[in-house]
């Protein structure tokens, strides 16, 4: 015989932490950053057939500092990571990177010097997004997936403070994706 018996009905009990991550999966606010053909396909899955507006996504930020999600859809220049790594600062916390596309998360076919082999030497990221480019559904689909992993493994306050600073130490101590043995490489 717990509390719940003894609660009329219509009464929620919830944490603080299960209340606000709730909210902010509601109320994503992504950054654009659209540097190669995937940011066609993430254009499009804000348009009216595919409709971001029912996650709560209404408008994309041109402004990093309104934003607390940063989609890079593209491959990402070894010119252009310093002002990727600049705008993440720059995005209000807590924040949230979901790499789109094989070139944003591995440096997909560009296996060069001037290509990032993977934004994750860069940011950390939340979600890695396969495709080449990957469709709209894809986008809503890891967008849905990222909004569970918001509302449910999120922590509050300092203990959010200490989870990001060991996932930014975590991802730079990680070995490059050059150096990873695999099918591929």
């Amino acid at each position: 015989m717990g509390i719940e018996e003894k609660l009329p009905s219509g009464v929620l009990l919830s944490t603080v932490e299960g209340l606000a991550g709730y909210m902010r999966k509601a109320s994503f606010w992504p950054a654009t950053f659209g540097l190669a053909c995937c940011a066609i396909e993430m254009m499009t899955s804000g348009g009216p057939k595919y409709d971001t507006g029912r996650f709560g996504m209404e408008v994309f930020r041109a402004s990093p500092r309104q934003a607390d999600l940063m989609i890079v859809a593209g491959r990402v220049s070894q010119k252009m990571a310093p002002v990727l790594r600049q705008i993440y600062d720059q995005m209000a916390e807590p924040k949230w990177v979901l790499a789109m596309g094989v070139c944003a998360s591995s440096g997909g076919m560009f296996n060069n010097y001037a290509i990032v082999q993977g934004v994750d030497h860069v940011v950390p990221v939340d979600m890695y997004l396969p495709g080449c480019p990957p469709r709209p559904e894809m986008l809503i689909d890891a967008i849905i997936k990222l909004h569970q992993k918001v509302q449910h493994e999120t922590p509050f306050g300092k203990n959010r403070e200490e989870q990001i600073r060991e996932l930014e130490a975590e991802g730079l101590a990680a070995l490059p994706t050059g150096d990873q043995k695999g099918l591929l490489r």
